[in-house]
């Protein structure tokens, strides 16, 4: 068992031939998906898709990048999507102060809510978070004061000290296939030392396809190269690993185990 923890199935590139390339997926040993939102305007094909298919799941939120266009969104209309009983996590949402694409307060802003939406229900808040360490740790640490909550930070490439403070925080990682870049030594280190039972992988698919496939569109598919990849890192087999995040998985998203 795999499960790619973060894919968008709804983006150009897998949407065209989702059905071949969820077919590729579940050859490769991809047991289930996690079919991530970044704008409300997608909400309605997230949920559709995993309507359809049994081992796909829903998330619901606004990425950073979108948070201008969505600035007067209210934790009502997150809470009430997150009824659907294929909806098991708010996001991806978070902080992104590399490419600014939405102003800053309003990113922090919209961060809250999803997370307070997230204490209410107790579905997860994925977390994007790009040279926004100290912001994004600062918010974490507030929010989890007023009452705790589940989230995960997708796509990890932070420092070791950020990597340091979400895990005290009960936070868990999930690593995408940067982590199989050459360039990524530094996130190596950092994945040898993630507690096992705080780690999940993903793909981000259609993005950041790991090696061998560097350059090309990215599939769900590839999840397993990227298991392979940190399976050999940690001197764990591949089974090991795949298990392990598996079982993270549905201990996390708890409405998918239900």
């Amino acid at each position: 068992m795999l499960i790619d923890s973060h894919c968008h199935l709804e983006y150009p590139g897998l949407v065209e031939d989702r059905e071949g390339v969820l077919a590729r997926a579940r050859e490769a040993g991809i047991d289930a998906f996690l079919n991530i939102s970044t704008r409300k305007s997608e909400w309605d094909k997230v949920i559709g898709t995993a309507e359809r298919e049994p081992d796909v799941w829903a998330s619901v939120g606004i990425h950073p990048h979108e948070a201008d266009a969505h600035a007067d969104l209210d934790a009502k209309a997150l809470r009430e999507a997150t009824e659907n009983p294929r909806v098991i996590a708010i996001g991806e949402t978070g902080l992104d102060y590399y490419y600014d694409k939405s102003d800053r307060a309003v990113q922090r802003d919209l961060f809250r809510t999803h997370i307070g939406v997230s204490r209410v229900t107790g579905l997860p808040t994925i977390i994007h978070t790009r040279d926004a360490e100290e912001d994004t740790l600062e918010i974490l640490r507030e929010e989890m004061g007023k009452g705790a909550f589940p989230a995960l930070i997708h796509c990890f490439t932070a420092s070791a000290e950020f990597g340091k403070g979400v895990l005290e925080l009960g936070l868990t990682i999930s690593l995408s296939g940067i982590v199989t870049f050459k360039n990524a030594k530094d996130l190596q280190e950092i994945a040898k030392e993630i507690p096992a039972d705080k780690l999940l992988v993903e793909t981000d698919a259609p993005f950041l396809a790991p090696v061998p496939h560097r350059g090309r569109t990215c599939e769900p598919a590839f999840t397993r190269n990227t298991a392979e990849f940190v399976a050999n890192l940690r001197g764990e087999s591949f089974e090991q690993l795949a298990e392990q995040t598996s079982r993270n998985f549905y201990q996390l998203f708890r409405k998918a185990a239900a």
